[in-house]
């Protein structure tokens, strides 16, 4: 790696230093989880970029744009627009520590898509969390669509940006719906976009549990054959099993769903966790790409007591932690995760309640019984 002061730039803070390092274990630490034996602590990863993402993560530190700038062309030349939209996110998310790299880009380039992409993103994530979040999302939206619309016509990502930002400014459905629609005109199966107007959803009508099940259900009955989309219903059974206002009536759960209202989605969530599972199987283990998945996966699969279920995912997981989902409910993702990590571990041999002992892995339909190829 070439030493940071040969290129003049300010020495790397102390959370890119230890984001760097988070990077330099990846590769050992993916060696070692494919072996037999548990991930122990200390191998547990954060948020860890896949060989893709990991030299533009790098050079980024460095104040260097080039691999970055690189990686989203190609996912843009090639169509890939799960991952340009995952690594536009992850850039945007470092971009606030260390913008450099990306400021250098923009003023080197001012017109290039994927500089306006990351920008875009940056700009809805810096505001997201304020308390004048809507208003300042507000004044941003105008650029961000015409970033949109700058990037061509085959490109959904930046579409998804200008949905995320409009929902945290509070827009009104017919602002959003004609967002939505210039995303799925251009792809009609993408993840990002789908489940930002889930979350559209979820927020404007919080007790919409059933809608946004069977908004989820549809995109991945429509979907083809191993898109990520078809997980949205994973993702509308999180939303469901964490709301809290969910109506008068029932004791509210933990952390979210009151117990009646997941007793009555029980076989609709169950269904979820199945297809989840299925779309887990179709990825190698410790498989860096498809830890959001499983770490979502497990999530939701311990809240319906599927504990089986879920250490298999975590076997599958390997060292490979990602800050959502476990962020819904800590400040601190990592320890969040090893806590539910050990609870399961915790658990050998116990049958799930849903599955009644079936083979942890092993789908099941409505009624109760192993998937067969055809039921999906």
């Amino acid at each position: 790696m070439t030493e940071p002061g040969s290129h003049n730039h300010p020495e790397p803070s102390a959370v890119v230093l230890a984001m760097l390092r988070a990077f330099l274990r990846t590769a050992a630490a993916r060696a070692r989880s494919r072996s037999p034996r548990p991930a122990p602590d200390d191998d547990v990863l954060l948020d860890a970029p896949d060989d893709r993402l990991a030299p533009a993560l790098v050079a980024a530190a460095h104040g260097e744009h080039g691999p970055a700038a690189r990686l989203l062309a190609g996912t843009r030349d090639n169509a890939e627009w799960d991952h340009r939209d995952r690594y536009a996110t992850r850039l945007a998310a470092f971009a606030r520590f260390r913008s450099e790299w990306l400021d250098t880009w923009r003023a080197g380039a001012p017109d290039d898509p994927d500089a306006l992409l990351v920008a875009a993103r940056l700009a809805v994530q810096r505001h997201w969390d304020s308390p004048a979040r809507t208003e300042l999302l507000r004044q941003v939206i105008p650029t961000v669509v015409a970033a949109a619309e700058a990037a061509g016509p085959a490109d959904p990502v930046p579409w998804r940006t200008a949905l995320d930002a409009a929902r945290g400014a509070g827009a009104e459905h017919t602002e959003f719906e004609r967002l939505w629609e210039q995303a799925v005109r251009r792809s009609p199966h993408h993840y990002g976009s789908h489940v930002a107007a889930l979350e559209y959803l979820a927020a404007a009508s919080p007790d919409a549990h059933g809608e946004c099940l069977d908004f989820a259900e549809t995109a991945a009955q429509e979907a083809p054959e191993g898109a990520l989309v078809r997980a949205l219903p994973l993702h509308a059974a999180f939303t469901c099993l964490t709301a809290t206002n969910t109506g008068a009536g029932s004791a509210a759960r933990p952390g979210g769903a009151t117990t009646a209202a997941v007793r009555a989605r029980r076989p609709r969530l169950d269904a979820a966790a199945d297809r989840a599972i299925t779309l887990s199987a179709a990825h190698p283990a410790a498989d860096p790409w498809a830890a959001e998945l499983r770490n979502l996966l497990v999530y939701v699969l311990v809240r319906l007591e599927r504990h089986q279920d879920a250490a298999e995912q975590l076997r599958l997981t390997g060292p490979y932690v990602t800050s959502f989902p476990w962020d819904r409910d800590t400040d601190d993702p990592l320890g969040g995760f090893l806590r539910v990590r050990a609870d399961v571990r915790a658990r050998p041999g116990e049958a799930s309640p849903a599955t009644g002992g079936a083979a942890p892995g092993c789908p099941r339909n409505g009624h109760g019984e192993r998937v067969r190829p055809g039921d999906h």
